[in-house]
């Protein structure tokens, strides 16, 4: 089956009233920012979090149209494609069993069993998982719902390029998040049919660039250690690389540091959450905004799952890159009364101490002298410099650390 822009629009037909049309929204700060202008493809609104709402619901559909009696359906995921499906199976009164790794996090299991699913926890990987899913479709008779490798799931997830297209006809180019390259493929094949001369830009990590290497020829040392999880894929789709390879401009790579700046990006500037692989378009423009200039650039944000604690990591991590959170070391006489002075010295500056720790044992300095590490929130890198003029004018020596 050779997939066109009207198997896109059939999807389309299904997936009306039965999954959210997000929406295509410009972001003034970001086109500023970038010199483009930039609109963003909320993908991180759908019901379950993210794109793969479309693929599930549309695969099921089909299933049941074709399978009125169909004993159930099972996949192996530990993240969004588990969610797609365990929601749309129960929207359409199927069973649904999702094999997860043993070592997915207690979060995912539950939200996935919240959604009517039969959670199956076996292995330590996903591979170790898929394989348990194969055993389960011939002991149960099951029906196994591959997360990209597949006609019906490529087409629903093209319908997001569809309504890119309808809500902003003149795009020049769409950067789109590449993992299995389900999404890639599908609004490949309707972007490039219906609009032959669009920029087309895949983003993969340089930790997983699976699909880069596979058109590329090339042989990748892939790791999965990535905060942009979702896309961390090891083996790129058999249906999907040759649409990808033939439709896409070109597949970049960005750095888990471009990843942070991105989903803190979109959460201080857009007021958007966004996990790592939803975030990846907009770290790919960051990285390199000179291809984007005096365009129209849609930006797909593919999801918005993130953990809270890695969002919140994340988030403290740019304050410090900013130096709103900063650590000043400071060296000083140990005999009381010091620290009192240090801290309304710094008080005076008008920052805000968050700890300190007052070091005496693990020290090179001389018994009589100590060291204080001092956390505290600032105004910029600018109001830094300021605090630590301040103390060296009191006789101190300190650094930011």
């Amino acid at each position: 089956m050779v997939l066109t822009a009207r198997d896109i629009e059939a999807a389309a037909k299904v997936l009306a009233n039965r999954v959210v049309r997000t929406p295509l929204v410009a972001s003034p700060r970001l086109s500023e920012l970038l010199g483009a202008e930039v609109f963003l493809k909320l993908e991180n609104l759908h019901f379950t979090g993210s794109f793969k709402d479309r693929g599930s619901c549309n695969r099921i559909h089909h299933l049941r149209v074709a399978e009125p009696h169909l004993k159930g359906v099972i996949a192996a995921s530990a993240g969004n494609h588990a969610q797609g499906v365990a929601f749309h199976a129960g929207r359409f009164g199927i069973p649904a069993t999702i094999v997860m790794p043993q070592t997915t996090p207690f979060a995912k299991v539950e939200r996935t069993e919240a959604l009517g699913a039969t959670v199956v926890l076996h292995g330590e990987s996903l591979l170790e998982a898929g394989e348990k899913a194969q055993e389960l479709v011939a002991e149960r008779g099951l029906t196994f719902l591959h997360p990209y490798d597949d006609e019906h799931i490529i087409a629903g997830q093209g319908t997001c390029a569809l309504e890119m297209l309808q809500d902003q006809p003149d795009l020049d180019v769409i950067v789109i998040p590449i993992g299995g390259g389900g999404l890639c493929a599908g609004m490949a094949i309707y972007a490039r049919e219906t609009r032959p001369d669009i920029r087309l830009v895949g983003v993969q990590t340089t930790l997983c660039p699976s699909m880069h290497h596979a058109v590329k020829g090339l042989t990748p040392n892939l790791r999965t250690d990535t905060i942009a999880d979702g896309i961390a894929v090891k083996r790129p789709g058999k249906l999907t690389q040759p649409y990808i390879q033939c439709m896409v401009n070109e597949i970049v790579l960005v750095e888990e540091r471009s990843i942070e700046k991105a989903v803190v990006t979109l959460a201080n500037t857009c007021k958007t959450v966004s996990e790592g692989g939803g975030a990846v378009g907009l770290a790919a423009m960051m990285d390199d905004p000179k291809p984007y200039e005096g365009k129209k650039v849609g930006i797909v944000i593919s999801g918005g799952n993130i953990d809270s604690r890695l969002l919140s990591n994340i988030l403290i991590r740019g304050l410090r890159r900013d130096g709103k959170i900063a650590r000043i070391r400071i060296e000083i006489s140990d005999r009381p009364g010091v620290l009192a002075q240090v801290t309304s010295l710094v008080g005076a500056t008008g920052a805000d101490i968050i700890e300190i720790e007052h070091q005496r044992l693990f020290s090179a300095l001389p018994p009589r002298r100590a060291e204080l590490d001092v956390v505290m929130e600032t105004r910029g890198k600018a109001h830094v410099e300021t605090i630590l003029a301040a103390l060296q004018h009191a006789g101190f020596t300190a650094s930011a650390t």
